[in-house]
């Protein structure tokens, strides 16, 4: 009975074709964004440790929630298969790194958000084959973007600064006299500002989705051609759609280097990180905003729970734990795919359109 929509009249198509039309859809997301902003960063999460739940779970999940946004954006929405968005984080990671050393002043929020365009940029350049290829083929392209950009990540001594070790290291930057990067910001100064990075990219891709270029998208997603013959450039569609997602993926491989990581090298951008971003957007939903959060926080928390629940209960080892962790991953995947390809955002969909009846069959 608390999920009602008796009673909430809409007088316009702007109030009907809200993106959330249902005051409980409002609240629900106003109570998320209360737990989120004043209770998890002074608390963390209930059972367990603050520091651990914050570094290992929070902020990893916020940042690849980014990563799965851009992602879903090109598989889900534009029907464009990648496998190189790994490679695409690692763009703007080391993007982010030369543009601090380049404007130390800089404010590093700025910075973080800037390089997301280089990595647009070339996810712009390794997207133009999709305007000839699609399928398997646009796969193989993306695959390769994937090495060759592993290649340069360790053969082009400029982009780490000719670092003996080859990695990238963060420095000391701070905001208005708060540090926010470094060894020596706290884990709630991280996390809020990677929260308000998310919320604003969240914005911003709910609009996109909705608009002019998000119906272009899902023209091309569904018939390329047909789209084509009554007006939309695939040119443009696509293009925009590598840009977009890049740009996503590297906002998020820039926080995931600055704001968690600390340091990173080129393991960190490989190919079983791009193989783990799909399976989030595939497990979370394909073409859903809501998808995206469900399959990064699913994905990521799932084998860390499961290994701190074997370690603390049943005493097993984490090595184990792991391995089992993986295997259930993968059970799991196969069975969403089974009974409800859409993903956790398809099941959480047909949840609240029974609440909106119940306790009426139909």
């Amino acid at each position: 009975m608390f999920y009602r929509e008796a009673g909430q009249f809409k007088t316009s198509y702007a109030e009907y074709l809200q993106a959330l039309p249902l005051r409980e859809d409002k609240v629900g997301i106003a109570i998320w964004l209360l737990l989120a902003v004043f209770y998890v960063p002074f608390f963390g999460l209930p059972g367990l440790e603050y520091t651990f739940a914050m570094n290992a779970i929070m902020i990893p999940v916020l940042i690849f929630t980014i990563t799965a946004l851009g992602l879903n954006i090109l598989v889900g929405y534009t029907g464009q298969i990648s496998l190189g968005t790994g490679a695409f984080m690692g763009v703007g990671a080391y993007a982010c790194y030369k543009l601090t050393t380049y404007f130390p002043d800089v404010n590093i929020i700025l910075i973080i958000l800037a390089s997301g365009f280089v990595s647009a940029a070339v996810g712009a350049l390794f997207g133009l084959p999709s305007l000839r290829i699609k399928g398997f083929y646009l796969v193989v392209a993306t695959l390769a973007a994937q090495f060759f950009l592993e290649w340069c990540f360790i053969r082009v001594e400029w982009l780490y600064n000719y670092n003996p070790s080859g990695a990238i290291e963060v420095p000391q930057r701070e905001v208005f006299g708060i540090v926010v990067t470094g060894a020596a910001a706290s884990p709630a100064t991280r996390y809020l500002v990677v929260l308000g990075i998310l919320i604003f990219l969240t914005i911003i891709a709910g609009n996109l989705v909705r608009g002019r270029i998000g119906r272009s998208w899902m023209m091309i997603r569904d018939m390329d051609i047909a789209a084509e013959l009554i007006g939309v450039r695939p040119l443009r569609a696509k293009l925009s759609a590598f840009a977009v997602s890049s740009y996503y993926c590297g906002v998020s491989g820039a926080l995931m280097v600055f704001l968690w990581l600390g340091a990173a090298e080129v393991e960190s951008f490989d190919v079983n990180h791009s193989f783990l971003y799909l399976f989030m957007v595939i497990f979370g939903g394909l073409g859903s905003i809501t998808g995206s959060y469900m399959g990064a926080a699913f994905i990521w928390t799932f084998p860390i729970l499961l290994k701190e629940l074997g370690k603390r209960v049943f005493d097993i080892d984490s090595i184990i734990m792991e391995n089992v962790s993986l295997v259930a991953i993968g059970m799991l995947i196969v069975f969403i795919l089974i009974k409800e390809p859409h993903g956790l955002a398809r099941l959480w969909q047909l949840g609240k359109q029974k609440l909106r009846i119940w306790p009426f069959a139909h």
